[in-house]
């Protein structure tokens, strides 16, 4: 599977408890300005970032590669700037207002058949409203990916394969936990980089790390860890994913 994929790594940064945001579900800023260069570092490392509507919803941004060491690293290894952002949806219910429409990224969108048709429906309207100014405007997302299971759920592992193919060899997952936890479920992650942030949020709706249904101990997907380092008062922990080969 490995070599038919990207390699695939989740980023996230939570509370000593779990949580990777409050109750509200309000975006997670808890995180010290060297987490925040961490996650870049990742971030600058990839060739593209996948994160769920959910967490879109929650910051209206996404995090570019700002840095410009981390840049001309880029640069020099013939990668564009910026790696391409990569929305998953079912219903691609977004707003086309928030500002991560206006960052200087590649975004695109990887929805379902009913998601796409919703998208471009809204952009006929538009067209239809607006004329030729709407014509003149770029396009949200450069590409919207449709990959359907008989479900009428998004098809992960067709549409990672479908990612190699266009020459993305390393992923970055940035949440949320019911996009990671499907992709664990196929067994789709390859590491982990967690961020303990020195503090308790709480609260029995305040989402974790892993959503989903959960799993039993003995199902459960079994991690090496390969990293551990303080800096002040956080910890970043380094996970690999263990696989029956190993």
């Amino acid at each position: 599977m490995l070599q038919h994929r990207p390699h695939t790594t989740v980023v996230l940064a939570m509370s000593a408890d779990g949580k990777i945001a409050d109750f509200r579900r309000s975006p997670a800023r808890f995180g010290s300005r060297v987490d925040k260069a961490h996650l870049e570092k990742q971030i600058a490392a990839s060739d593209a970032v996948l994160f769920g509507a959910g967490t879109l919803r929650a910051y209206g941004t996404t995090l570019t590669v700002s840095d410009p060491i981390l840049v001309e690293l880029r640069t020099q290894a013939g990668k564009p700037r910026q790696p391409v952002h990569i929305v998953t949806t079912h219903s691609a219910n977004l707003n086309p207002e928030i500002n991560f429409f206006r960052q200087p990224v590649r975004r695109w969108l990887l929805t379902t058949t009913a998601g796409a048709l919703s998208w471009k429906g809204r952009l006929q309207t538009l067209t239809s409203t607006l004329g030729t100014e709407a014509q003149e405007c770029p396009p949200e997302f450069e590409q919207i990916l449709v990959f359907e299971t008989p479900k009428r759920e998004i098809d992960i592992p067709t549409a990672l394969k479908h990612l190699a193919t266009l020459h993305i060899t390393r992923l970055v997952i940035l949440g949320g936990g019911e996009l990671v936890a499907s992709l664990l479920e196929l067994d789709l992650i390859d590491e982990l980089w967690l961020t303990v942030c020195p503090l308790i949020l709480g609260g029995n709706t305040a989402p974790t790390p892993v959503e989903g249904k959960g799993f039993l101990p003995n199902l459960a997907p079994k991690l090496q860890l390969l990293e551990v380092h303080t800096v002040e008062q956080e910890v970043f922990l380094h996970y690999r994913l263990q696989r029956s080969a190993d």
